[in-house]
């Protein structure tokens, strides 16, 4: 029982370290994202370090949740879990490429920018394409993967009753909802920054941020599946 209290709490601070993390650095970036002429001028360069490094954090503490919950939740069914375990990796490696595009602008506005005989409208064309870059990654990974992986963990938390199932519904709820809402932003319906585009996200954001504080201050609740290691299955 100790070690699945210590799973439960080092899952809660993993989802907060990550959602706290990929707001932060999101606001960081702000001065590249908006601004189409980044690479030209005298950059926020700091600033956006310090987002690249928030966003790598993000992607461990993503890491870090499949990890610790998958030796408990596995004994629900060890197939959705080592799912959910794939699509946390996905999404980190999504995520990593997000970060290589913005700190690649840095590299760009630092190298070349202001530099004599440099091509002004062929360095914005490639600030652009680095961005869109990151976009791209933005709407992939905190979008449609993790809408998946919300779908996974809600539906394993729901069966084996390890959390309330008024939480697991919210999950159950929101993945859905922000996986079919980044399918149609994908194809054009609407701006994922957009009124929208925030309040299908808002249902993964209260399923995350409710199951971590309960995590964190409750934990597994009593369960077969928290208790008991799962039984082999006879040849």
């Amino acid at each position: 029982m100790g070690s699945t209290r210590a799973a439960a709490v080092a899952a809660g601070v993993f989802f907060l370290v990550a959602a706290v993390t990929a707001i932060v650095a999101l606001a960081l970036y702000q001065p590249l994202l908006g601004d189409p002429g980044y690479v030209l001028g005298s950059g926020a360069d700091t600033q956006v370090l310090v987002g690249g490094f928030l966003e790598l954090v993000l992607a461990v503490s993503c890491i870090g949740t499949a990890v610790t919950l998958y030796p408990v939740v596995k004994r629900q069914d060890h197939g959705v879990a080592l799912g959910y375990v794939c699509g946390r990796l996905l999404e980190a490696a999504i995520i990593v490429v997000g970060i290589l595009s913005v700190l690649s602008v840095v590299t760009l506005r630092r190298s070349s920018g202001g530099a004599p005989g440099t091509d002004d409208d062929a360095l914005v064309a490639a600030g652009r394409s680095l961005v869109a870059l990151h976009d791209w990654s933005f709407l992939l990974g905190p979008g449609l993967v993790i809408g998946l992986n919300s779908l996974l963990l809600a539906w394993l938390m729901h069966r084996s009753r390890l959390v309330p199932r008024w939480i697991a519904g919210i999950g159950l709820v929101g993945g859905p909802l922000v996986l079919l809402s980044s399918t149609a932003i994908m194809f054009g319906l609407y701006d994922q920054v957009s009124s929208l585009g925030m309040l299908a996200a808002l249902p993964v954001f209260a399923w995350e941020m409710s199951l971590a504080g309960y995590l964190i201050v409750k934990g597994f609740r009593p369960s077969p599946v928290a208790v008991h290691p799962a039984q082999p299955i006879p040849a």
